[in-house]
């Protein structure tokens, strides 16, 4: 019998036979010939060892689950969900896989493709950030800031800024595509992983990029794709390098908003029109690749035409209305209408309106085209001679003031001025804005009329009869009237009489009786005449002038009762003796007075009291 101690064998797991097999018991081997099986089959027995990666043999495969046989007494079976992966797995097709355990309580093999999976890409993602390799990985889904890679059974963060080099405007056309990544940044503790795309582009048109800035030439045309629009331009993609294609060189023509003409990711040719120094601000043209519209203008736009189009520019100072793309014609204010106080272009027109206009002048060395509206209009002042004649009464609006009169509109183009003396023929008018509002209406009679400088001068106090010619005698020099002040200053004070004339009372005249307040605007009083002026429709008043006369009158009427009494009085004294004045004297000097007062208070009027 062999001794057990010197013949015991290491643990060692076959794969093709059982561990309990006791070689001391086979019969019919000796010991030479079971130490010749031994070296046998030592060369066809597996040492396995747990949590290592194995390559193994597909034998069998059905719905749920994959058989694997990795050269050991019993076989693993994996799902068949971890070969979603390989598409057409059959048996005898050889995988990787991980060994988890060798014998579980159940003495099962327990293998996994996907962890074997999982060791082998982060072993390559790690070779790939130290060799500065590319990895490929399918975008599983969106997350916060970015996308979730899936890298050979690895969860890779990709940040959205890092997909490509252009914006992304659909995130999720992304999810699903399997794309080339460059490691970034690992985290072998947490396992976390962070790619990028967007480093092989620029790494890709690094070199395209330096090629078009050193051969760079104004009036070079490139290829290029809309990369963002703006409201002042597009940006363009050259191959790495972004130019900016202002909206005023995308077209001839006036354009809004650069969308109307160009959309993201539109491939166009570009000219180079400029660059700094540093080739890194490129400005770029398109309509430069085409004519200008002026250099081939059509025949039919000529002098004296009629032509429709649509209103792009408005300015306080007129419109600018496109006739063809790039061809454009200011109608100036002046020429919108025959009324001499047009209304402001905004108030009238608005941008993208169609209009129709005649053409009045055109420069094409200076590109330019003066357009008018109102010429598809009869001018009004063709029928002036014959319905504003001279004496003919007519209604219009005031459209404008001036310190020197008003402006009245009889009809659209036709105007006439009405001086500020032929307001009125009574009051006295400083300013015209006194007697009438702007936009007001007022009754006019036409006075003048200048056809060749188109001129009218009308009239309103006209209308009627001039009162001048007879206020004389109902104002004559002397008079006395009742009036109230409407004004008062340092000069004096404008009264208003009866009939709705008007006086001036000089300062100096505006004094009154010791003891009676002064008088203000508003007061009413008698005024004397003192100056009437048909000529220069001019009254001059006198308030002080009418008590003054009126104690003028009582001082003569007491000197001569004074006198009458003295010669009296005198014969008494010779008579008497005696030369004292009576007591009866002075009550008939007070019962004059008395009688003085009331015929005074007598004649004043209501009004004056």
């Amino acid at each position: 019998m062999v001794d057990e101690k010197k013949t015991a064998k290491p643990q060692v797991l076959s794969l093709s036979g059982d561990d309990s097999f006791d070689w001391d018991e086979a019969e019919g081997y000796n010991e030479k010939q079971r130490m010749e099986l031994e070296k046998l089959y030592a060369g066809t027995l597996n040492t396995l060892q747990e949590q290592q990666i194995l390559t193994g043999t597909v034998v069998a495969i059905d719905n749920r689950e994959v058989v694997i046989n990795v050269g050991f007494k019993s076989e693993g079976v994996i799902p068949v969900t971890e070969f979603r992966d390989v598409p057409g797995l059959k048996v005898g097709d050889k995988v990787e896989v991980f060994l988890e355990t060798i014998e579980n309580r159940g003495g099962e093999m327990i293998l996994s493709r996907r962890t074997a999976n999982s060791i082998r890409s982060w072993a390559k993602i790690k070779e790939a950030l130290d060799g500065d390799e590319v990895v490929t990985g399918t975008v599983a889904r969106r997350t916060k800031g970015g996308f979730v890679v899936d890298i050979g059974g690895i969860e890779a963060f990709l940040p959205g800024s890092q997909i490509d080099v252009k914006p992304i405007r659909d995130y999720d056309s992304y999810v699903g595509k399997q794309m080339d990544f460059k490691v970034v940044k690992i985290n072998e503790l947490q396992h976390n992983v962070v790619i990028s795309h967007k480093a092989l582009i620029e790494k890709d048109i690094e070199a395209q990029k330096a090629e078009i800035i050193n051969n760079l030439e104004k009036g070079q045309v490139l290829e290029g794709t809309v990369k963002n629009i703006t409201s002042f331009g597009v940006f363009i993609d050259l191959g790495g390098v972004d130019g900016l294609l202002h909206i005023t060189d995308i077209s001839w023509g006036r354009i809004n908003s650069p969308d109307e003409v160009l959309a993201l990711d539109q491939r166009l040719n570009v000219v180079v029109l400029d660059f700094d120094d540093d080739k890194k601000r490129i400005s770029l043209g398109l309509k430069q690749l085409e004519a200008h519209p002026w250099d081939s203008i059509s025949d039919k736009l000529a002098v004296n035409a009629q032509v429709k189009g649509r209103i792009v520019t408005i300015a306080d100072y007129g419109v600018f209305v496109e006739i063809q793309p790039g061809i454009e014609g200011l109608v100036h204010v002046s020429e919108m209408s025959w009324s001499s106080h047009p209304k402001s272009p905004s108030e009238t027109y608005s941008v993208g309106q169609e209009i129709d206009a005649v053409i009045l002048a055109i420069d094409t060395e200076e590109r330019k085209m003066s357009l008018g509206i109102k010429q598809l209009q009869p001018d009004p002042w063709q029928f002036v001679a014959s319905k504003y004649t001279v004496g003919s009464r007519h209604t219009g609006t005031v459209r404008n003031i001036t310190n020197y009169g008003l402006f009245v509109e009889l009809e659209e183009g036709v105007d006439g001025l009405i001086h500020v003396q032929d307001l009125s023929w009574n009051k006295k008018i400083n300013h015209p804005s006194e007697f009438i509002g702007k936009d007001q209406t007022l009754e006019v009679v036409v006075l003048e009329l200048d056809l060749e400088q188109h001129r009218l001068r009308l009239g309103h106090k006209q209308l009627t009869e001039d009162p001048w010619e007879t206020l004389e005698t109902v104002f004559p020099v002397g008079s006395v009237h009742s009036g109230t002040l409407s004004k008062v200053d340092t000069k004096g004070a404008v009264v208003e009489l009866p009939y709705g004339i008007e006086g001036f009372v000089p300062a100096k005249q505006l004094k009154v009786e010791q003891g009676k307040e002064a008088l203000r605007e508003g007061a009413a009083a008698d005024f004397k005449v003192i100056e009437f002026n048909k000529d220069s429709k001019r009254i001059v008043l006198s308030h002080t002038a009418t008590w003054e006369a009126k104690n003028e009158a009582s001082d003569d009427e007491v000197k001569e009762f004074t006198a009458k009494k003295g010669k009296k009085t005198a014969t008494t004294t010779k008579s008497s003796g005696n030369d004292k004045d009576t007591l009866g004297d002075f009550d008939a000097l007070a019962g004059l007075k008395e009688s003085m007062l009331a015929n005074e208070k007598q004649q004043k009027p209501d009004s004056a009291e």
